[in-house]
């Protein structure tokens, strides 16, 4: 990538903790048939899958619909994804297809739909919606990472929780929630699981853990009257495994794809240190004083949420924005700041350009500057000479 006036910039390897499974599929059919009792000769089972780039996602999909019809159900995949999608069944099947989960490569139909079911509220102060074909289902089985959330910081964040409420609830039950904004998320999905759980046909959830190296570090099957205790465990064990950057303070970090692969806002705030939620704090840490974004995934759709949190962005990344589904998920979870345009660099030179000239006064080599693949991708960056002198000696860092 050419530099205009940026210092070198050197490689440097991470190493992070990295418990892996050997053979996940394994042990996700291990897992499966434990509960095999749990499904009925000829009975419908929904297979919830969600619109996150999660490692070997397909093949755990495949691997649930076999278990299922080796026990004689009948599986089918349902996208569980809220708004995602441009809120359309084409767009949420496309999703899933782009993972590659089509019925030929799963081994069970995809059922995408918009369509919700209300369920029973009991006095819980938002309406409780579930997808169609999940509710007049037999069974569901719910399939989801469990990670720190991107927005707020809980007992319960991005997870099976969050999935079975926001996710089959689709569009309407993430305006439901979204509308109390944070306290929405840490407070509502957790009341409004626990009436699902009470009054649907979910049967069980399959938690995920990755490592920070996108590899899976623990899956577990779990009954639906365990999930919410599992989903709390497993959050402890994915907050201890993921990665961050190496320092506390930057004058520059440039990221080289954002994505909703990669983090529901494109670059996850857990990383860069900012939230972009008006009203509610940014993290203590990282402190960064301009981000630029460089491009965005194929994957994403051209929904490039989260372009907010940067400060300068390609002109390369902006023409790709496709803003019907952006908007729909940007007015979905009320977080506006989230989609508003940063400056537009026509090129990576100016990008870094425009970065520099935004740390007046600094020499250039005294930039604290770190390049990223991707916020998921953290094992190897690429930093400038006073990051270099800072990490030396550090036994998880080779330069």
């Amino acid at each position: 990538m050419p530099a205009n006036g940026l210092p070198p910039l050197y490689v440097i390897r991470r190493t992070f903790p990295r418990p892996c499974l050997p053979d996940p599929a394994g042990a996700l059919r291990v897992q499966l048939d434990r509960h095999r009792a749990l499904i009925r000769p000829g009975a419908n089972i929904a297979i919830a899958v969600g619109s996150r780039g999660i490692a070997r996602l397909r093949e755990l999909v495949a691997v649930t619909a076999s278990r299922v019809t080796d026990q004689g159900g009948r599986p089918f995949v349902v996208p569980a994804m809220g708004s995602h999608g441009g809120a359309t069944a084409e767009g949420q099947a496309q999703i899933l297809a782009d993972y590659g989960i089509r019925e030929d490569s799963v081994g069970a139909p995809i059922r995408s739909s918009m369509e919700v079911v209300e369920l029973e509220r009991s006095g819980c102060e938002v309406r409780i919606y579930q997808d169609r074909h999940a509710y007049e289902s037999d069974g569901i089985i719910v399939i989801n990472r469990v990670k720190p959330h991107t927005d707020f910081h809980g007992r319960h964040e991005s997870g099976l929780i969050k999935m079975i409420v926001i996710g089959l609830g689709k569009r309407h039950q993430a305006v439901e929630i979204h509308r109390h904004g944070v306290r929405g998320l840490r407070e509502i999905v957790p009341e409004v699981a626990t009436r699902v759980l009470a009054q649907s046909k979910i049967i069980l959830g399959v938690g995920i853990v990755e490592n920070g190296y996108e590899e899976i570090a623990d899956i577990r099957a779990v009954p639906a009257t365990e999930i919410p205790s599992r989903d709390v465990e497993m959050l402890d064990e994915a907050r201890s495994l993921m990665p961050g950057l190496p320092v506390e303070d930057l004058d520059v970090l440039i990221v080289d794809k954002m994505g909703k692969d990669i983090s529901g806002v494109g670059m996850d705030p857990n990383v860069i240190g900012r939230l972009g939620i008006r009203g509610e704090p940014d993290p203590e840490r990282p402190r960064i004083k301009v981000i630029v974004a460089r491009d965005l995934t194929p994957a994403s759709h051209g929904n490039a949420l989260g372009i907010g949190l940067a400060d300068i962005v390609t002109r390369r990344l902006y023409e790709k924005i496709d803003f019907g589904p952006m908007y729909e998920n940007l007015y979905t979870s009320s977080f506006l700041e989230r989609g508003k345009i940063p400056v537009i660099a026509e090129s990576d030179e100016q990008a870094l350009s425009f970065a520099l000239r935004a740390c007046p006064g600094l020499e250039p080599s005294r930039l604290r500057a770190i390049r990223i693949q991707s916020t998921l991708r953290l094992d190897v960056l690429h930093v400038s000479k006073p990051i270099v002198d800072e990490l030396q000696g550090r036994p998880d860092i080779e330069v």
